[in-house]
């Protein structure tokens, strides 16, 4: 039997615990989930964007899995590499 990952998501972040890290991690994973919107965008596969970028694929899944935060260089390589733009922007908590 398989169970969606979304309902396993549901009730994992139920137990305290598991939310307050999962909500600690969210700006890590929002920056990931631009990347690799940037990189769909673009129409590229991760090795296309590597090449065009100087690095390795490697690099690129790394970024985009939020084990590894991008540097301002980094971002600014990455957006003229997609074709968009970096915006910085600080919201009120």
């Amino acid at each position: 039997m398989t169970i969606p990952f979304e309902n396993l998501a549901k009730e994992w972040l139920k137990d305290p615990e598991v939310k307050a890290e999962y909500d600690r991690l969210a700006p890590e994973f929002e920056i990931a989930t631009e990347l690799i919107r940037a990189r769909v965008r673009a129409g590229l596969s991760q090795a296309e964007l590597a090449q065009r970028m100087g690095t390795s694929q490697s690099t690129i899944a790394r970024l985009e899995s939020g084990q590894t935060l991008p540097s301002t260089k980094t971002l600014l390589r990455f957006a003229q590499a997609t074709g968009s733009k970096v915006e910085v922007r600080l919201s009120a908590a």
